[in-house]
């Protein structure tokens, strides 16, 4: 076992663990982050997408002893420093961007990593960088819609918003 430090949604943690520990295992066993989920251990699905130092990573594939001395945001880092909804998770709940929710942490962080990449990307953009994160619920065209509200492409009523 060895001691790893990093920063965690902006708080320095230290934890144990052994060099074989995954990040995600690291997250939800010694951190107790458990919004990170974990669906495969085989980076299939994108449950466990987190951001390393501002760059997404599918954490079941990550040691947790590579992320030491990192900034990681999980899920549980999303949300406005008062506690309300970001505006990516405000729009996956308006939206309907979510069924079962087990994908949900995974596709928000995705959402987030690809609007800071490209801040309006169009659909097929956005179903392209969505494509390592499978929901089995959705069918993905509320997932989609809900990028395309958070990137500010879609009007009050869920439509597009014509360009400018």
């Amino acid at each position: 076992m060895s001691e790893i430090e990093m920063k965690v949604n902006g708080k320095s943690v230290k934890g144990d663990a052994e060099g074989r520990t995954l990040l995600s295992s690291f997250l939800r066993e010694e951190l107790r982050l458990t919004g990170t989920h974990v669906g495969c251990d085989t980076s299939q699905c994108g449950a466990c997408v987190v951001h390393v130092d501002g760059v997404a990573v599918k954490s079941c594939t990550m040691l947790a002893a590579d992320a030491a001395g990192a900034d990681v945001t999980t899920i549980e880092g999303m949300a406005n420093a008062d506690g309300s909804l970001s505006v990516i998770q405000a729009a996956f709940q308006e939206h309907h961007g979510l069924q079962c929710g087990f994908c949900t942490p995974g596709m928000v962080m995705s959402a987030a990593a690809l609007l800071k990449e490209n801040p309006k990307p169009s659909e097929a953009e956005i179903r392209h960088y969505l494509e390592g994160n499978i929901c089995r619920c959705t069918g993905y065209h509320n997932i989609v819609k809900s990028v395309l509200a958070a990137s500010g492409q879609l009007d009050e009523s869920g439509g597009a918003i014509a360009a400018e």
